[in-house]
């Protein structure tokens, strides 16, 4: 409970579902939830299977409890979340929920206690309930109340063949079956605030079927729409295990140096400091940094890369990838419930929460398009027998048949079904976009403007030219390499790499000191030698003019160049230079491929700038400050277009903000993970174009499945008012269509960029 100095703020409770499978479930229980005294706001996660209730003061956690078990879900309180600001990231405008449900999904996620303690506090039998953790869906309760609804339809077929007098009733006892329960939650649904749900038109239709004679196709009908929910029930539970799947990648067990010996220890007990050893083949149990050994690393089932990457000491490494060749020993940088792919999954299920923009306009349609079949149905049930003298048990029948036609489910879950589908796969391959609204966003935007260090560079300098006079390249490099043997500085660490690559001998060096501002001195081998910038070295031997040129020229390609210097002669020059990603080329093609326009901006030097623009075929704009690059993106907003910033999420931050899309850059740090729009976790420039591209086929998705749900809605419209269709293809219509879209949208889980 929320202390008193602290009401004013916003808290937020976090609950688990279960049983819900669909935006139509996730929308009822947000609208019963709403409802309560000090709810303020509420975010429904169905691939999460979770709740997040935000609240200004105490909320009554039984009350939450009951209000989502009278409407048939099981519900369990996960651990709160701490405080924070009263305006979430996420966008909840326009939850304009109506009421349409599905009627006993069958999902894991479920807590039996949590469940237990509301259904004892109601007195509630519902359909969603003994929902277990991956659970097989035949073994589920819904699963049982399919199979026993068509059992005694089959049972009804062959009393009423054997005892023709009988058949009526047995057909109806068979109704029953399946239509109590049904009935039951349409009015629990109404009661909290979900008058038009989709058991409330299949409870009016069946009985005015009754009314009208119609006991067999009514039973029928029921049995048609378990199954269809039962199937569709299935489709989305394949989303959900999509992303959770991540997390069965972290091993459950691992290896840690205590007392001189390992200890096998659960891998979420795991803390910040620990040393783990992963031997040859296991998969890494924690986040971590090397501290001993060389292997390759396959991050395949965490960022899709099919080539295993080479890795030693002080390098990261992250849960769930796996170790090929080698023993290693690694220090645990992030606890269980705070690595990589934990908050892969969490972002992804808030991400989920909030609604994109096509989704909120089918959330509002929907709300007064389930009204408006109810008074079309009517019309049509009312109107020809009294204005024409129609035969009322005709056209009533063809009323009934028209509610079953216009269950919105398929159009509602058209949407949400294609963005979670989306999200997921972009997450496993190491896209993150935090919401629909921002991965619709993706499909409109038309510049990117990207920064250069450790964007489309890879943040550290390397070696990129060696120039030996009098002695040859590798000599030079040992010389160079020699001095700067215990140096962090990153043009050291570039020389360094560069001799362990070559495989150049190292010699130890003597008397070995840094000149401030100018370089570094020592002896090798009793050889003076000096490794600095140009004109220091000038003062320390005479340079020729072809020496003066190689540099000037070096320097002109946006390269730093180190002039060593042995025995008082001119011995070779070093050129270093922050070089561009293995990919950045290709990532810029395929950008203007699409008709995006790029441009670099970066508070490098023009030269440098210019440089690396030249080799990548980008406009580049130099020395820029912060709100340079601000201004810049708002100037490219002005021109009319649709502005993506990528960048490190750091000092990017204003012009991250202004974009109509921030991207932050990173290696699974939390910079990267939090800050912006979206994410790319794996440091790839290709990647900004795989989320344009995942946008647009999210979209072309969506337009896919509303005109499959709207189009075959129209076909059997017509057919039923012409009496060539009845009950049984109406609610083939409406469950079908659904199906289809779900299985459509799940189509998107095998997207590979």
């Amino acid at each position: 409970m929320t202390a008193p100095h602290e009401q004013a703020r916003i808290r937020q409770t976090r609950f688990k579902i279960g049983g819900m499978d669909c935006a139509s479930c996730a929308a009822k229980i947000d609208t019963a939830v709403r409802r309560l005294d000090g709810v303020a706001d509420v975010s429904v996660s169905v691939t999460g299977a979770s709740m997040t209730v935000s609240h200004g003061g105490p909320l009554n956690e039984d009350k939450v409890l009951q209000q989502v078990a009278r409407l048939g879900y099981g519900i369990v309180k996960a651990q709160a979340r701490a405080d924070g600001p009263a305006t979430k990231a996420h966008d909840h405008a326009g939850h304009d929920h109506e009421g349409h449900d599905h009627e006993g999904h069958d999902h894991e996620g479920h807590d039996h206690g949590g469940e237990q303690k509301a259904k004892e506090a109601t007195g509630s039998s519902h359909l969603h309930s003994n929902v277990e953790p991956g659970q097989a869906w035949w073994r589920t309760r819904r699963a049982a109340l399919t199979l026993a609804c068509a059992a005694a339809l089959l049972a009804a077929y062959g009393i009423g063949h054997l005892f023709p007098s009988a058949e009526r009733w047995v057909f109806l006892a068979a109704l029953l079956v399946g239509l109590v329960p049904i009935a039951r939650r349409a009015l629990m649904a109404a009661l909290a605030g979900t008058p038009f749900s989709i058991e409330t038109l299949m409870t009016i239709a069946a009985v005015g079927a009754v009314m009208i004679g119609a006991t067999e196709e009514a039973a029928a009908v029921v049995v048609l729409f378990l199954i269809g929910e039962l199937l569709e029930g299935v489709a989305a539970g394949r989303a959900r295990a999509s992303i959770q799947g991540l997390a069965d990648l972290v091993p459950k067990t691992a290896l840690v140096e205590r007392g001189g010996g390992t200890v096998e220890v659960p891998a979420d007990q795991l803390v910040v400091g620990d040393v783990i050893v992963v031997r040859p083949g296991d998969r890494i149990p924690a986040d971590g940094e090397i501290t001993e050994g060389v292997s390759d690393i396959d991050e395949a089932p965490v960022t899709g890369e099919s080539t295993p990457k080479r890795k030693g000491v002080t390098e990261p490494v992250f849960a769930g990838t796996i170790n090929s060749d080698g023993v290693l020993k690694v220090r645990v940088t992030a606890a269980a419930s705070d690595n990589t792919i934990a908050r892969i999954v969490r972002l992804v299920e808030e991400a989920q929460e909030a609604k994109a923009p096509t989704e909120r306009f089918i959330d509002r349609f929907s709300r007064y398009y389930t009204p408006a079949v109810l008074a079309v149905g009517a019309l049509v049930a009312l109107l020809p027998p009294l204005v024409a003298g129609g035969d009322w048990n005709e056209w009533i029948y063809k009323g009934l048949a028209i509610l079953l036609i216009g269950c919105p489910c398929a159009l509602v879950i058209s949407t949400p079904a294609a963005i979670a589908a989306g999200l997921a796969a972009g997450a496993r391959r190491g896209l993150l976009m935090k919401g629909g609204a921002v991965l619709e966003g993706f499909r409109r935007i038309t510049a990117v403007a990207f920064d250069k260090t450790g964007t489309l560079t890879a943040g550290k300098p390397v070696v990129t030219d060696i120039v030996a006079y009098g002695r040859d390249e590798r000599s030079v490099l040992a010389l160079a390499a020699a001095l700067e043997q215990g140096s962090s500085h990153p043009l050291a660490v570039a020389i360094l790499d560069r001799a362990k690559a070559d495989k150049a001998p190292v010699p130890p060096a003597l008397a070995a000191k840094a000149i401030s501002g100018k370089g570094v001195e020592g002896s090798v081998g009793g050889v003076a030698v000096f490794l600095g910038s140009g004109p220091a070295a000038g003062e320390r031997a005479d340079m020729t003019q072809a020496q003066r040129l190689a540099i000037d020229s070096l320097n002109g390609q946006g390269k730093t160049v180190s002039v060593l210097v042995a025995n008082g002669v001119v011995a070779g020059l070093i050129a270093m230079r922050d070089e561009a990603r293995p990919d950045a080329a290709a990532g810029i093609m395929a950008l203007k491929a699409e008709g995006i326009r790029t441009v670099m901006l970066t508070g490098d030097n023009r030269r440098t700038a210019e440089a690396i623009a030249a080799s990548l075929g980008i406009e580049a704009r130099a020395e820029l400050l912060p709100q340079d690059k601000q201004r810049i993106v708002g100037e490219l907003q002005r021109e009319g277009l649709k502005v993506a910033k990528v960048g490190d999420g750091i000092n990017d931050a204003p012009a991250l903000a202004a974009a109509d899309i921030g991207i932050a850059m990173g290696g699974g740090t939390d910079v990267a993970l939090e800050t912006a729009d979206a994410a790319i976790l794996h440091g790839r420039v290709m990647d900004v174009a795989r989320m344009v591209r995942l946008s647009r086929a999210v979209m072309a998705n969506i337009s896919q499945n509303i005109t499959v749900a709207l189009g075959l809605k129209a076909v059997f419209l017509v057919t039923t008012i012409l009496g060539i269709t009845g009950l049984w293809p109406a609610i083939l219509a409406d469950t079908g269509a659904t199906v289809l879209v779900t299985a459509n949208a799940m189509r998107l889980l095998r997207w590979r960029g």
